[in-house]
């Protein structure tokens, strides 16, 4: 398999590198330390409509290219001086970059390497075929061109006409900038649609409302219907709000005291015959809750929230008759009274304060919790870390001063306890400088939102995207309601950012579409080395499903180039069970891979993909928390070889990395296609001093296929038809 990782940026040829002229100016610097992520620029109000950069991650072609890695993609990648095109060594070159649709345009900027053009033109067109000069430069002195641009076009493309060297023309990045669109501007803030639904105390028909939409949502695991259920800030009194598929339900305060629901925030399983292991997709953030028997119910499984809450009781993770339930999250919240895990088989929960823990099961870890059972795995199995390495919660909707804006929380290091107990450390962002999505918005329309330097946020629905969103600028949030979802059409990337500074994406789910895509969600294209330890990205929250409500193909569903992530809950997840499901059916060989530096994961559920579930390239990655199930459907044991290998691991470090770390990590298998099937190892690293793990576990369940080993040929296999965990401590 060919491997697609962070690779050296091409070697700068052996010679000096050409210092820049009269044009590098102060304006030239700005834009190169924009570009790099050192700068972040508050955005203009969207009614002034300023120029913004329109090429980065755009389609590139050229007349010729050096060699494959001086392609033309490698010029429009953000990636300043990391990156560059290349063009074989003769005059009258071309590269010309489609910005996706007509935009005036108001300058571009050219960083030549050392092999730079003497004369070149910039020309736009319409249509890719015929060009117009917008202007020409007859002695170019190399460095970087900052040019003045007048006129429109879709196509832009640096025409050259002579070499100032015996090299061909070399640029480690065209940007071109300019507004789109030639209609009026987009408007931030305004209504956020028909299926928020906004309370405050004195709101008649609470509890119907929250009824109806129960009733609607209860079972419907792979429906289109979405909902957000918003509460202003106050006292609610004996509401029972029972959370269904797709549904989130919120307070509205800056703090989870400003809102307090006397009553009960009820997840049960009483659809699926008491069993909560399919209980997905839904989320309680930003409230408080007093039980009204002093124990809340919260049996949920992947892809279930429980942000930023205060229980002031007891908290059970299990449902009525402690049917099985299947792992779930707990982030930033207080929970006074004990809470008990019963029947969960794994769960993580991470920067919260509690009263105590009752129970393991197979895999229960803990991180910066206050009230938290010390280590003990294998038995019980408790893994503990007193702090969180890196933490930043995830952006939340408030009201205050008759207003709705976005509270964006500061980064944590070494976290411990909840992040809301002192003064808050973060800032807000007015509702005005968001694009509100409502059903119907096109993905060009969020492009050009993003493009105008407004944040998304995604209100409950489904959203076909025909073309990939574009999230280009530092600090962009991009923030969901109600499960919102993306369903990328005609095998389109659904999502990437750039590898730029702190972009927040939190609260949605990616549906992938009957057509594959070869990535569904991409942070930072390939080839990204941009630092940003001071303000990474995070994805919170972000859901990622193949097939289940329909066939879904994706080769790969999340990658991951961008130094520094932070992968805050994600469940990346190749369907098991419901509509458009089979082993070729809703074909995704890999769930998530990760080749930026740095990276850490809190929280990551990735299950059931045709090959590797996780595989890690980047130097110094950490994992806290790993569940994983292997794909059940494989229809034998041929069909999952590996080479001499038995099966594909579930998380997988390369041979090339010397410096990783993971904690309390599962898999498990399930193949009741052909039960015969043996699986080497659940999870494969090289043998390094560097590259270390703890509390791992495999689990055969019920027999139905087995590990021979835990991590590489280490740890005893599974055996038999009992569900008995196989464990290794500590590796190597």
């Amino acid at each position: 398999m060919p491997m697609i990782g962070s690779s050296a940026p091409p070697p700068t040829r052996g010679r000096t590198r050409h210092r820049p002229g009269a044009r590098r100016t102060l304006a030239g610097a700005l834009v190169t330390a924009l570009s790099a992520g050192l700068l972040a620029l508050t955005p203009a109000a969207p009614a002034q409509a300023a120029p913004v950069l329109l090429s980065q991650g755009k389609a590139a072609t050229a007349s010729s290219t050096e060699g494959a890695a001086f392609s033309a993609s490698a010029a429009v990648d953000g990636n300043l001086t990391g990156t560059r095109w290349a063009s074989s060594w003769n005059d009258a070159q071309w590269l010309q970059v489609d910005l996706g649709g007509t935009a005036e345009l108001s300058r571009a900027v050219l960083t030549w390497e050392a092999a730079y053009g003497r004369s070149y033109q910039i020309q736009a067109s319409d249509n890719g075929t015929d060009w117009r000069t917008v202007t020409t430069v007859s002695a170019g002195d190399g460095g970087t061109d900052e040019l003045t641009l007048s006129g429109s076009g879709r196509y832009v493309r640096m025409n050259g006409l002579t070499r100032a060297t015996g090299y061909g023309f070399s640029l480690w990045e065209f940007q071109v900038y300019g507004t789109t669109g030639g209609g009026p501007t987009l408007p931030g803030g305004g209504d956020l649609g028909p299926n928020v639904h906004v309370f405050d105390p004195s709101t008649p028909g609470i509890q119907a409302k929250l009824d109806e939409v129960f009733r609607q949502q209860e079972s419907a695991q792979f429906g289109n219907g979405r909902h957000a259920l918003l509460f202003k800030p106050g006292t609610y009194q004996g509401l029972n709000a029972q959370i269904g598929f797709y549904t989130q339900i919120a307070g509205l305060g800056l703090r989870p005291d400003d809102t307090t629901v006397n009553g009960d925030i009820t997840v049960d399983a009483g659809w699926f015959g008491g069993n909560a292991t399919q209980n997905f997709w839904r989320a309680a953030e930003n409230l408080a809750v007093n039980p009204v028997n002093g124990t809340n119910r919260w049996a949920v499984s992947q892809a279930s929230s429980f942000r930023r809450m205060h229980v002031k009781g007891g908290l059970n993770l299990a449902p009525a008759g402690y049917g099985w339930a299947s792992g779930g999250y707990i982030a930033d919240s207080r929970v006074d009274g004990q809470i008990g895990n019963y029947s969960q088989q794994q769960w993580y929960t991470r920067d919260s304060a509690i009263g105590g823990w009752s129970n393991s099961v197979w895999n229960q870890v803990f991180s910066g919790v206050e009230g938290a059972p010390a280590g003990s795995f294998p038995e019980p199995r408790y893994t503990t870390l007193d702090t969180t390495p890196v933490s930043r919660e995830k952006p939340f909707l408030h009201f205050e001063g008759g207003e709705y804006k976005v509270f964006v929380p500061a980064k944590r290091t070494n976290a411990r306890g909840v992040s809301w107990s002192g003064a808050l450390q973060g800032s807000s962002i007015p509702l005005s400088r968001f694009y509100v999505v409502r059903p119907g918005t096109t993905a060009a329309t969020m492009n050009q939102a993003l493009a105008q330097g407004l944040h998304l946020l995604l209100t409950p629905g489904v959203y076909h995207v025909d073309r990939p969103v574009e999230v280009n600028r530092p600090g962009t949030v991009v923030l969901g309601l109600g499960l919102a979802t993306l369903i990328p059409d005609n095998g389109v990337t659904a999502m990437k950012v750039a590898d730029v500074d702190g972009v927040r994406l939190a609260g949605f789910l990616i549906d992938a579409g009957p057509v594959n895509s070869p990535v569904l969600l991409e942070i930072g294209p390939a080839g990204s080395s941009a630092d940003h330890a001071a303000d990474p990205t995070t994805v919170q929250d972000v859901y990622l499903r193949i097939g289940g409500a329909g066939p879904g193909k994706a080769t790969t569903s999340m990658v991951v180039n961008s130094d520094d992530t932070v992968i805050d809950h994600t469940w990346v997840w190749r369907a098991d069970h419901g509509d458009g499901v089979g082993w070729e059916t809703n074909r995704a060989d890999y769930g998530v891979r990760v080749n930026g530096d740095d990276v850490l994961a809190t929280g990551l559920f990735v299950e059931h993909f045709n090959k590797y579930d996780v595989e890690w390239y980047g130097e110094r990655g950490r994992t806290i928390f790993f569940q994983n199930e292997k794909a059940y459907d494989a229809p034998n044991q041929a069909a999952i070889q590996n080479g001499s290998v038995k099966g594909y691991a579930a998380y997988r470090v390369d041979d090339s990395v010397n410096t990783h770390e993971g904690w309390g990590m599962g898999s498990y298998c399930y193949y009741n296609v052909d039960p015969t099937i043996r699986q080497a190892h659940g999870f494969r690293a090289p043998v390094k001093p560097g590259v270390r793990f703890h509390s791992l576990l495999t689990v055969s369940l019920g027999g139905n296929g087995q590990f021979d080993h835990v991590i590489n040929e280490t740890g005893a296999p599974t055996s038999g038809t009992s569900t008995v965990p196989s464990t290794v401590v500590s590796f190597p």
